[in-house]
């Protein structure tokens, strides 16, 4: 079994990759099509030879809300759409593969897929993955965003799967608890959902830029992305979803050192970056329900926040010495 679930990482690297250069496709080649601009034109109601004053020109009727301004351009994917919509199959059959990987991983061990580093990236990156399918279920206008998705599981896959990896063996003693079913779950679930919260929050970013009449790289690329505020409003309801998640991740991580060390709180490295992580993305919260403060700069807090989830999963594991050392990096 551990060898299965081993051969099938790199099956589901590979399937997330092709997914992504099928999104790319679909994002780069799709048409644009000019809209049509709806001028008002003023018509007088009186025509004629007639020397007499001339009526007062009509009323004229405002264009109606859907009428795009002069210049607008709409994306009209046309057959680039068949290869984002193959991308989305192939993304559901690299999610089937990622889950086999991560069930016979738990099989061949006999215990939870997330005992370890290794283990813990899988699975994160599998919630990532899923969270991305659900979105799109809903709302397919976000096929768009399949291309950073797919391409940051496929990177993350690729990294636990070269770097991170680890020999499926039992638990250290330290894990070897029931809070290891919900304190890690409830992390790796906040950690993958917070992976797709911050694409389109860097999308955002992007798409704002490009129109304030930025044209520079990467901003050229917002030509192509869904509305800013589109954007900017599924980045705010991710993380209002996440980071209760998050929360609760921290709460048992005390209790469980309490059962386990003696103690709820021992500025291990481990616990204060994830507790930086807490505030970060509660300041992005903050900020984002504070009307004086520009969706702009409080997105930048969550692209921060998500920086200090990267320091936490790879810099302190690689660099700090603690409490958390269980993680098994090679």
């Amino acid at each position: 079994m551990a060898q299965l679930s081993h051969a099938l990482v790199p099956v589901a690297i590979l399937c997330y990759v092709a997914a992504g250069l099928g999104f790319l496709v679909e994002f780069a080649f799709g048409r644009k099509v000019a809209t049509p601009s709806r001028e008002p034109e003023l018509v007088p109601a009186g025509t004629g030879a007639s020397s007499g004053p001339v009526d007062a020109p009509a009323p004229i009727s405002p264009a109606p809300p859907s009428a795009a301004r002069p210049g607008a351009v709409s994306i009209d994917p046309g057959r680039a759409a068949w290869f984002g919509r193959a991308a989305l199959v192939v993304t559901a059959l690299a999610v089937v593969v990622h889950i086999t990987a991560l069930v016979t991983r738990g099989l061949s061990v006999g215990r939870v897929p997330w005992g370890n580093m290794y283990e813990f990236v899988v699975a994160l990156s599998l919630v990532g993955a899923v969270a991305f399918l659900v979105l799109v279920a809903r709302r397919p206008s976000l096929r768009p965003l399949g291309v950073f998705v797919a391409l940051a599981v496929a990177v993350l896959l690729g990294l636990a799967d070269t770097v991170l990896y680890t020999a499926a063996a039992p638990l250290v003693p330290a894990l070897n608890s029931y809070w290891l079913k919900i304190h890690v779950s409830a992390a790796a679930t906040a950690s993958g959902l917070f992976l797709v919260g911050v694409v389109p929050a860097v999308l955002f970013l992007v798409r704002n830029g490009y129109e304030q009449g930025k044209r520079s790289f990467p901003y050229s690329l917002g030509e192509r992305l869904p509305a800013g505020e589109s954007l900017e409003r599924l980045t705010f309801r991710l993380h209002k979803f996440t980071f209760p998640i998050w929360t609760f991740a921290i709460i048992c991580g005390a209790i469980w050192a309490e059962s386990a060390w003696g103690r709820y709180w021992g500025w291990d490295p481990k616990e204060v970056w994830s507790f930086i992580s807490w505030v970060a993305y509660a300041s992005y919260l903050h900020a984002r329900a504070t009307p004086s403060v520009k969706k702009t700069t409080a997105t930048w807090f969550a692209v921060v926040a998500w920086g200090t989830m990267l320091v936490n999963l790879y810099v302190i594991n690689f660099v700090a010495v603690g409490l958390h050392s269980y993680a098994q990096v090679p």
